[in-house]
């Protein structure tokens, strides 16, 4: 059962697609105070679990740390971070009483569980306009398949899209391209798309390409087509504000950016220098932009990312001028101290006051960033997926986004952002999955081998062995930072084998995503959602439930030659070793140590199943459906699911 409860003036985000009428009163769940904004209070029960908030820092269960629902731009993902990309805010308490609330409400929203006092849940914002969804039923699980009937379809992406990509911010030219695809191919390992990160533009500015590296970019992008590699350009928010660059120029004189007060286009400074901000919150200005993506689409790129959608903003002009006046009057009187410069400094980026200097059009009306922050980078990405439906209306895109907030999923998918190559980010990349398929977000997945910081070949293979399983399957690191690339160290038969065990699984993983996109439920779920009696299963959060047939427990630990884990019930514990051939031995229920080597590729099927296995292949189109075997229990079956893997469903 829902219950929809609204409060004040809400602002209308559309992340909720079904009607359902406004309840009266109050919600039978914690007591609601209006006095100074919003804030809802539980007392929570001692073994109270509490599920949710999709693309939020540390575990599973969210008990014992604060979250704030603001789409923030923050490489150092630390454990200490309250706010990351998304802003997700959907949770579940489930215990003695079992119930789900989604809190619709646009701007920062703090999730305080059991931080400040330990059993109790507050929920606070600074205004009291939202619509609060309570979902009441049988378990956590129910609760969560409830919620996502109500918010719409997540993103189906194509089937290529289920492959392994590379990429790296710093390719430029063709030739840097062709060289990566050209060590993918030589050393067979399996590649379907190369990532374009933001110096294949034209001075970063969006939707142009740099003609001096890529003289005739659709003979490029028919190059790489041939060799089964799709190119996935990056999409940026701001726009540059050039003079000639028809991007800028159309869009202000159609009035398509976010204004300032005082209506003049705000300015801040991103990749290109000094940009404008696309006001996607328009439906209008919205389409504009969206439209946009058909000037690749026509040069035959099937998909894209979008990213620096919060927004990021490296600093405004109003920040500029103030820092500059602050090292002017330095200068002059070196008395007053370096102190206040420092601070400008450390808070120059992602400036709230820069949220708060900008305004959106809404249905006629000005609406402060700030109170609809979180609905950014949904907005942006949702500007392309409904010129998609326009530009390419019999054909899947590839989309996903840095920043989203819950209804973004049905345009795009996500990836986790600007992680490291720290083993604790691996454990967070797992732990982050089902929480997000909580919240819509299927098509989803982390920078294997981490972006930030020099990755080793160890963590690269161990993240890869995860990244198997993740729908999104992408290497990407940053500039600067240590090359790794699979074929980079020395070890490229590993890669081979770990990356190739992917493609023989694409029939598997690919099924069992049709199948939770298209019945509204789960790919990723934690072992309580499945095991809800077990009282051990409530409390892992090192091993996922993919699927209705198998279970992942990845090495995440460096120097280890495996690791323990606990079986819910009697399971066939499955190695892909890397002469090709699939190590299979049945396990009680209970707690084992498997060995690991760092080639090899664990997963577990539940007793009485079995998954379909293709011989390996090194693009997602060369695999051989008539290859097929079933690995797992003698006289089970499976149902696969088929489709062209490029037409709209």
């Amino acid at each position: 059962m829902i219950q929809k409860y609204k409060f004040g003036k809400p602002f209308e985000t559309e992340a909720v697609v079904r009607d359902i009428p406004c309840a009266e009163g109050m919600p039978k769940y914690g007591n609601i105070n209006l006095e100074k904004g919003f804030r809802f209070t539980y007392e929570m029960q001692e073994k109270d679990m509490v599920y949710g908030l999709g693309e939020a820092n540390r575990g599973i269960n969210k008990r014992g740390f604060v979250y704030i629902s603001n789409c923030t731009d923050d490489p150092e993902h630390t454990e200490d971070k309250k706010s990351l990309y998304g802003a997700h805010n959907f949770i579940i308490v489930s215990g003695e009483e079992t119930f789900g609330m989604f809190v619709d409400y646009p701007s920062a929203l703090t999730f305080d569980i059991g931080y400040t006092q330990q059993n109790r849940l507050d929920i606070t914002c600074e205004d009291a306009d939202l619509y609060l969804y309570i979902i009441e039923g049988t378990s956590a699980y129910d609760i969560v398949k409830q919620f996502r009937k109500i918010i719409g379809r997540s993103y189906i992406p194509p089937k290529f899209a289920f492959g392994f990509g590379q990429s790296r911010w710093g390719y430029k030219t063709a030739e840097d391209f062709r060289e990566v695809v050209r060590q993918y191919r030589e050393n067979h390992i399996p590649m379907d798309m190369l990532y374009m990160d933001i110096d294949y533009m034209e001075s970063f500015k969006d939707f142009t390409v740099n003609k001096e590296n890529f003289p005739d970019f659709k003979a490029f992008v028919d190059e790489m087509k041939a060799q089964d590699i799709h190119l996935i350009p990056i999409i940026d928010a701001g726009v540059k504000i050039e003079d000639g660059y028809d991007i800028y120029e159309e869009g202000k004189a159609k009035g398509y950016f976010c204004k300032q007060e005082d209506g003049k286009e705000f300015v801040g400074a991103v990749w290109p220098g000094w940009t404008h901000f696309p006001d996607v919150l328009n439906p209008e200005a919205r389409e504009w932009f969206g439209s946009k993506y058909e000037i690749l689409t026509s040069q035959g790129i099937e998909g894209f990312w979008n990213d620096m959608n919060e927004p990021a903003i490296f600093y405004s002009e109003k920040g500029e001028k103030e820092l500059r006046d602050m090292v002017d009057a330095y200068a002059e009187d070196k008395s007053r101290g370096t102190y206040g410069i420092t601070e400008k400094l450390q808070h120059l980026s992602n400036d709230p006051e820069d949220y708060r200097s900008f305004y959106h059009k809404v249905k006629g009306e000005r609406v402060r960033h700030d109170k609809v922050h979180n609905l950014f980078g949904y907005n942006m990405t949702r500007a392309a997926g409904e010129a998609f439906e326009k530009i390419a209306p019999d054909k899947r895109i590839l989309m996903f986004s840095r920043a989203s907030y819950i209804g973004m999923h049905r345009y795009g998918g996500i990836w986790t952002g600007d992680n490291k190559s720290w083993w604790s980010h691996l454990l967070l990349n797992l732990k982050m999955m089902p929480s997000l398929n909580m919240c819509g977000f299927l098509y989803a997945g982390a920078d294997l081998g981490g972006f930030g910081a020099d990755a080793t070949a160890d963590l690269v293979l161990r993240w890869t062995a995860l990244g198997v399983f993740t729908p999104l399957m992408r290497n990407h690191s940053a500039l600067g930072t240590r090359e790794q690339e699979s074929y980079r160290f020395g070890n490229a038969e590993d890669f081979r084998h770990v990356i190739g065990v992917r493609y023989r699984l694409v029939p598997y993983l690919y099924s069992e995503y049709m199948k939770a996109a298209l019945q509204d439920d789960m790919y990723f779920k934690p072992l309580a959602f499945v095991y809800p009696e077990d009282t051990r299963a409530r409390t892992v959060e090192d091993q996922l439930m993919l699927g209705n047939e198998i279970m992942i427990a990845p090495v995440y630990t460096q120097n280890a030659d495996g690791r323990c884990v606990y079986l819910p019930e009697e399971m066939m514990f499955v190695k892909f070793m890397p002469d090709g051939s699939i190590h299979e031995e049945i396990l009680e229920k209970g707690h084992h140590y498997v060995e690991v080597a760092l080639n090899e590729v664990p997963l577990f099927i539940r007793k009485g199943k079995c998954i379909p296995v293709a011989d390996v292949a090194e693009s997602v189109s060369r695999i051989r459906e008539d290859s097929i075997q079933y690995v797992g229990y003698e006289g089970a079956s499976y149902e696969l699911y088929e489709d062209d893997g490029v037409s709209r469903i």
